[in-house]
């Protein structure tokens, strides 16, 4: 199993990936009328694909998944580079933190993180967030799902791929209900040897959302709800 795909539902595909493209240093890979992709690479031959597909009318609601971004020693600078690109502060609550929340030219949150050892050879991309009622039960569903491996962090649970490189993902407890759909959903492809992980998946949680023949994908929720994606096998 590989963690492939960062989807993110967009009102204009074009105009958000241009940000998020510049923001990360990624490379756009497709760009069709509705949606675009850029690749952003990451150590050991791997790469995450940031996936912008425009929908008429994405939720409103605060999405429980989204990326953080490295700061460190230069956050200040970080920030005032995405300002630049776009990006605006913004509150939700976060009180006296010594990460930078902003949001995206469509409204989507994202940080930017103060330096911490966790975070030591992330590269651009710190994280991905998830947000659920039971972050070590997540934490051991999104093992399987992904192939990676628990790790020593600041989130509740965190894990990482096992050559100890790339972005983190953090689980933390929800901060409300979730409300609607997620606008930003995680995508994950078998390999040809992983024919048993969709049932072992469903054992720890998954539900099947929706699963059309003619789509090479089904679409799933985790066992806090929040959306993801088993795409085709690779070869």
């Amino acid at each position: 199993m590989r963690l492939e795909n960062l989807n993110i539902d967009s009102l204009d595909p074009h105009r958000l990936a241009a940000f998020w493209a510049a923001a990360l240093g990624a490379k756009t890979v497709t760009e069709e009328e509705d949606l675009v992709e850029i690749r952003l690479h990451l150590p050991a031959g791997r790469f995450l694909d940031l996936c912008f597909e425009r929908v008429p009318d994405p939720s409103a609601v605060k999405s429980r998944v989204h990326p953080d971004l490295t700061g460190g020693p230069h956050q200040r600078e970080t920030v005032e580079r995405l300002l630049g690109l776009g990006a605006t502060r913004t509150d939700i609550g976060q009180g006296d933190v010594p990460w930078v929340v902003l949001a995206d030219p469509e409204g989507n949150t994202f940080c930017v993180m103060d330096e911490r050892e966790a975070y030591r050879g992330t590269g651009v991309l710190t994280s991905l967030i998830l947000e659920g009622d039971d972050p070590s039960r997540d934490a051991d569903f999104w093992a399987v799902a992904t192939g990676w491996e628990r790790v020593q962090g600041v989130a509740e649970a965190s894990l990482r791929h096992p050559s100890g490189t790339g972005p983190l993902l953090e689980f933390l407890t929800e901060s409300g209900a979730k409300r609607g759909k997620n606008r930003m959903h995680l995508d994950v492809r078998p390999g040809p040897d992983d024919g048993a992980v969709t049932s072992r998946l469903r054992d720890l949680g998954a539900q099947l959302l929706t699963d059309n023949p003619d789509w090479p994908w089904s679409t799933w929720s985790d066992p806090s709800g929040n959306e993801f994606c088993i795409l085709a096998p690779y070869a």
